[in-house]
């Protein structure tokens, strides 16, 4: 077989580890924030602009993208764990809102070095089977999502917020880890003489400009229903009568079937075509979600989890199509990508959140899950 099509598993995993551990440390934020209101003396409004804060760097992608064409990208990957474990890890001894902010914008800036050349590593290394690649990639971050605040919960528990510094280590035992492991994956020097002798990145953008219009129309509809249920899941099963145990488990089933999800539905890509998968996922989604919101409790569980497989699946399905898309430019592509599903997903959970405040929260899941049945014609002009 040509080395350059095998599936080199543990380079790929290793990769996906390393997704876990640093989207962990990027998670510490909410399970703690009633704690740092309490020491700050922050208002609600503050405290909600810290997640935005977060994510302000996510609009460097494209130029952070630019630079990893041109460098060797491999130590972004493998140093971000560190930037993100200490930044995050120092939240609890934070002595002011401004030092807050600072550190949830460095953990930002990690967050950037790592997701926008890791997928193209990921594609480097996943061979001929690049759908298999993203969905171990995608099962990393998923899976942080629920490991992330019992980590942080028990550090507190263990130390007190003012310890949760004690964490920091791990980050840098990863970092270490990475750096004896895929220090040698040498995948820029490609990039650099496909830069050099091709098109530059005004001419990559603009060649892209169709298939990134296509994208944005699945992720806005889709973000509708998807910011819904994770940001609102509870809520909801509150308003209908449950408990707010019952909520939280609830949200926890979601994110686990959405791993599982991720994991499978890259790999069906491989086989079946990313353009049958995604249709077929982003077709089943919004029924099951009308099923979950009509059906009684005896069905709500079974249920709840085909919504949680199919409504995270298009995630490494589109994650492939990106990255497996000939490019003299990779990580400008992939940068561009994630900074127009942050922008878009932003704006559609802003979105979902007033139309709840209008016209409540039952009719905004329906409504949610009706619009997200508009991606499937954008899936159709992929």
């Amino acid at each position: 077989m040509n080395p350059k099509k095998k599936f080199q598993s543990v380079d790929v995993i290793l990769i996906s580890i390393a997704h876990m551990v640093h989207d962990v440390f990027s998670s510490f934020l909410a399970p703690i924030l009633p704690l740092l209101i309490e020491k700050l003396g922050m208002s609600y409004t503050m405290a909600g602009f810290l997640s935005v804060v977060q994510r302000i760097p996510a609009l460097m992608n494209p130029f952070v993208g630019m630079l990893a064409d041109r460098i060797s990208l491999r130590y972004f990957v493998i140093f971000a764990p560190s930037v993100t474990a200490v930044s995050m890890s120092l939240l609890g001894v934070a002595p002011s809102y401004t030092v807050l902010v600072i550190l949830l914008l460095v953990m930002g800036l990690g967050a950037v070095m790592f997701h926008v050349p890791s997928p193209v590593m990921i594609r480097k290394v996943a061979g001929d089977k690049v759908g298999r690649g993203m969905s171990f990639y995608m099962l990393g971050g998923e899976s942080a999502r629920t490991l992330g605040p019992l980590v942080i919960l028990g550090a507190v528990s263990l130390w007190g917020l003012e310890g949760t510094w004690k964490l920091i280590p791990f980050g840098l035992a990863s970092s270490a880890v990475l750096y004896f492991k895929i220090r040698n994956i040498r995948i820029s020097d490609d990039f650099k003489r496909n830069c050099s002798e091709k098109n530059g990145v005004k001419e990559t953008f603009i060649e892209f400009m169709p298939f990134f219009s296509r994208l944005s129309g699945i992720i806005l509809f889709q973000a509708f229903m998807k910011g819904a249920l994770t940001t609102f899941l509870p809520t909801y099963i509150t308003t209908k009568g449950g408990s707010l145990w019952l909520g939280g488990i609830s949200l926890v089933i979601l994110q686990c079937a959405g791993a599982a999800g991720t994991l499978g539905a890259g790999i069906m890509s491989d086989r079946f075509g990313r353009k049958n998968v995604l249709l077929t996922v982003l077709s089943l989604s919004p029924v099951f979600m009308w099923l979950f919101m009509t059906v009684d409790s005896l069905f709500a569980l079974p249920l709840l989890i085909l919504v949680g497989i199919t409504v995270f699946s298009p995630g490494p399905v589109i994650l492939a199509a990106v990255n497996e898309r000939k490019s003299d430019h990779p990580s400008f592509v992939n940068g561009t990508y994630m900074t127009i599903s942050f922008m878009v997903s932003a704006v559609a959970v802003m979105l979902t959140g007033q139309l709840a405040d209008i016209v409540g929260l039952e009719a905004t899941f329906r409504i949610s899950a009706g619009m997200a049945l508009f991606s499937i014609f954008f899936a159709f002009k992929l």
